[in-house]
């Protein structure tokens, strides 16, 4: 009888061990990845291909965040863009537009407007939106990418949650959480669009994909390659960095 309680005992502690793991890991994973693709801090130089079936042209871009409440981005190139920036300080998108020296806010309705014609959206590169706290997780699979054994997880929106996009697929390599490939779907449940990781090397101290192609469900032709040039997690940013003013003195 002993022997039966005790086997009955560890058979329910490693049920809820189960049950309770696979209900917090999806979250966990999400977070985990967030985390390392974005430190406490980042500063990253980067390149970004806007490819379309006629033309090609490429914009560089700096970049400054902390956290999920503060970011800064700054277009280096082409002549004509340089200067642009764009603010987020918690709930407030900002833009800076020197050729009429103006500064706009950006309401939310923009925030799935393209961002400098490409096929990243405004909330893609400053996001508005927070996939840890907008969304509910769940582990629906298992896959394997570029060699890369993944987690595949579901990600819905929460109610009232101000986001783009009515559903989420994700792919999280389980042993390093790196996103190899997301896919984002509309409220109704078609494709807009998917994301790939590519290029894994180590930059600054981790490891991370150094390339993202954006490739749109419906433009044949139509892509957008982002490309880390140089990179620094974890070095000190003060939150006043982060302000109106600041935008339009960067360099």
């Amino acid at each position: 009888m002993k022997y039966f309680l005790k086997t009955c005992g560890l058979v329910f502690f490693f049920s809820l061990l189960f049950f309770s793991s696979h209900g917090q890991d999806a979250r966990e994973i999400v977070e985990k990845m967030d985390k390392k693709m974005r430190g406490e801090t980042m500063i990253v130089e980067m390149e970004m291909d806007i490819v379309r079936p006629r033309f090609s042209r490429t914009i560089g871009i700096k970049s400054w965040s902390k956290g999920q409440d503060y970011s800064m981005i700054l277009i280096t190139a082409p002549a004509r863009d340089k200067g642009t920036s764009f603010l987020k300080r918690q709930k407030e998108i900002w833009n800076w537009v020197p050729n009429i020296e103006r500064t706009i806010k950006l309401p939310p309705s923009m925030m799935a407007q393209s961002w400098m014609g490409s096929d990243f959206t405004n909330d893609d590169l400053v996001r508005e939106s927070s996939i840890i706290n907008d969304y509910n997780h769940k582990i629906i699979g298992t896959e394997t990418i570029e060699g890369y054994v993944c987690h595949k997880i579901e990600m819905i929106p929460k109610p009232n949650a101000a986001v783009v996009f009515g559903r989420i697929l994700i792919w999280i390599t389980k042993d390093s959480y790196l996103q190899m490939k997301a896919e984002n779907f509309d409220e109704y449940g078609g494709l807009v669009s998917t994301v790939y990781g590519h290029q894994i090397k180590k930059m600054h101290d981790r490891e991370i994909p150094t390339v993202l192609e954006m490739i749109p469900a419906d433009k044949p032709g139509h892509k957008t390659v982002l490309r880390y040039i140089q990179l620094e997690f974890d070095r000190p940013i003060e939150d006043g960095f982060f302000s109106v003013q600041r935008m339009k003195d960067l360099r």
